[in-house]
């Protein structure tokens, strides 16, 4: 959600600030700009709508080049989408200039007291304050007048700030909205995402909350908010700059889904062994694993949709009383969370709000807190008490594939660690769960290789009013994550419901020609979804059929498409597959932006 850069250095900015906000246009935006120092006065430039809009009125600029220069996209929350409430913002006479990750939460009172001391705004944004509390409060010193500033604002944040008393130096403080900084041969360089540094350093420093860090061509230097300078600890970057690339594929999303065996594959293989699996990152001790009386799992999205896979498989396995959060209640819920509860957060990003807030809150309590995560320095992985890092490499695309695979595969493993450690996994069960394990991705990648197949049945279906998803068990849950793809990259209304629900009211909605995709991974329910099949069919619905179960004579209308025969726990990492495929050709026949769709960001960084 919004993406900052920033540089200053030997070389232009301009190309730099641009292919750094390319790199994040995934996170989501409808506006971007940028503004560059030369020759002691800030040049500002830009634009709503694409980054594209943006380069054309950059172009249209005469000799636009500095050393030094900020930049960003914004996905809006105060003011609509414009030019003149992108980013950046400025003070009067442009003294500062600054460019907002967050929220300002007391926005409204400082941006009165403002107003009372003659300052006029130019926008209806929150951002636009944090500039004119800056020009207010400047002492002389812009590092004195920043921390000045920030024990004024309440809310989340991560900022880029250049000062036209000091044209030379750029300066970025965070707090709660992640911002990584990054030292390459030319100079020195700022961003809201390790993906826009990529092609300039190996090496990133996260900041911490409330850390200020100045910036020059040579170097940049790290202060605490006693303004005392620290060491920061870098952490290496295994990301490739091709890995963050399509590679000849139409979309990011397309490439990720192929991507998908190879990040269940990284995923796995570095913690299972000949003689069984092993998580080095947790206590080793079945005591600490005998202490807990509870797990919760808290995420948003399809993450939540892992979750409640999650949920199912611990219960089944582990034996434990387990539920399933969404990160957004959680943080307001009377949850009975204590010292005897291990707690969960899935995330890709590391950073979304929501679920930060959730693991805040679950540690205050005392939980044991197990954060699942992509991004290695992540706020998520840093502030659990223990992490798990999925091994998916950059994902581009806001519509995620491999990302919820790998936190799938990741919770299968956990799931079998914590069952055969307390011995509620038979021997026999064991070793059929661990060779299908191996081979997972190689069953993964059978399944990909027929996405070409879907592209009829979205021409046939592209246009439907609205589609059902129906299951039970897991499948349910399958369900809502294809239900959830197909919302957000097609538009189109598509709701998933346990097919035992039906007749309690949803099957009102079935009408002659609805598509309805049903999910059959466990044999022991096959009949009971067969039932429900057969009750939407007799009113008119358009049937695809996604089952593992060999139907034979079984007299079944509409379409059947067989998934491999795999043990139940590990169904759900090939039977969502489909159902991705399936929401990109529709999306595609559609015309719809399939990687960056319409109001929706990437990473949720703010509540």
């Amino acid at each position: 959600m919004c993406g900052i850069v920033g540089y200053v250095g030997k070389s232009n900015a301009v190309p730099i600030l641009l292919e750094g906000l390319s790199a994040l246009e995934y996170r989501g935006y409808d506006s971007a700009g940028i503004c560059v120092m030369k020759n002691g006065t800030p040049t500002t430039i830009k634009e709503k709508g694409r980054l594209s809009d943006l380069k054309q009125a950059i172009a249209a600029t005469p000799a636009i080049s500095s050393a030094l220069g900020i930049g960003h996209t914004r996905w809006a929350t105060h003011g609509a989408p414009s030019a003149h409430n992108a980013h950046p913002h400025s003070s009067e006479n442009d003294f500062y200039t600054v460019v907002h990750n967050g929220i300002i939460e007391n926005y409204i009172s400082l941006k009165e007291m403002l107003l009372e001391q003659g300052v006029r705004f130019q926008s209806e944004t929150d951002t636009e304050v944090i500039a004119h509390l800056l020009n207010h409060n400047h002492t002389g010193n812009p590092m004195e007048t920043i921390f000045k500033t920030i024990r004024q604002l309440e809310g989340s944040y991560a900022l880029g700030i250049i000062c036209k008393a000091e044209p030379d130096t750029l300066y970025a403080i965070r707090c709660e909205s992640p911002l990584i900084v990054g030292k390459c041969s030319h100079g020195t360089l700022l961003a809201s995402d390790i993906t826009a540094l990529l092609p300039h350093t190996s090496q990133a420093y996260l900041l911490e909350n409330h850390q200020l860090c100045v910036m020059n061509e040579r170097d940049f230097f790290v202060y605490s908010e006693e303004q005392e300078q620290i060491t920061p600890t870098p952490f290496p970057v295994d990301w490739t700059v091709e890995s963050a690339q399509k590679q000849g594929y139409d979309h990011f999303m397309l490439k990720e889904i192929y991507e998908q065996a190879t990040a269940v594959k990284q995923t796995v293989q570095c913690r299972l062994f000949e003689e069984g699996i092993c998580f080095n990152e947790l206590p080793q001790s079945n005591q600490w694993l005998m202490g807990f009386r509870s797990i919760q799992i808290a995420a948003c999205g399809s993450a939540y949709h892992v979750a409640l896979l999650g949920k199912d498989m611990l219960e089944t396995y582990v034996r434990l009383p387990v539920s399933a959060e969404i990160a957004s209640e959680y943080r307001y819920r009377n949850t009975l969370t204590n010292p005897q509860t291990l707690f969960i957060a899935i995330s890709q990003s590391g950073e979304t709000a929501d679920t930060l807030a959730a693991l805040r809150k679950a540690k205050k309590n005392g939980a044991c807190c197990v954060a699942i995560c992509n991004v290695m320095g992540s706020s998520l992985a840093r502030e659990a008490d223990y992490v798990l890092y999925t091994y998916a490499g950059p994902e581009i695309s806001v519509a995620t594939t491999k990302a919820y695979s790998a936190q799938l595969a990741l919770l299968y493993l956990l799931t079998l660690s914590f069952s055969h450690r307390l011995g509620h996994l038979g021997q026999e069960e064991w070793e059929e769960i661990l060779e299908q394990l191996k081979a997972l991705p190689k069953q993964i990648s059978r399944v990909i290789a027929d996405t070409p197949r879907w592209v009829s049945y979205a021409e046939q279906f592209h246009n439907a009013k609205q589609f059902f998803f129906l299951g039970r068990g897991m499948d349910c849950f399958t369900g809502m994550e294809g239900a959830l793809k197909l919302k957000e990259i097609s538009y189109l209304p598509a709701e998933s419901y346990p097919a035992g629900e039906l007749k309690h009211g949803p099957i009102s909605l079935i009408e002659e020609g609805t598509p309805v995709i049903v999910l059959s991974t466990d044999k022991r329910l096959f009949p009971k979804v067969l039932s429900n099949l057969r009750e939407v069919q007799s009113r008119g619905a358009q049937v695809l059929l996604i089952t593992n179960y060999p139907i034979g004579e079984t007299d079944i209308a509409g379409e059947v498409y067989l998934l491999p025969d795999l043990h139940p726990l590990l169904m759900p990492s090939v039977s969502v597959l489909p159902l991705q495929a399936i929401a990109y050709h529709i999306a595609k026949v559609r015309g719809c932006d399939i990687d960056k769709p319409r109001n929706l960001a990437k990473s949720v960084t703010v509540e």
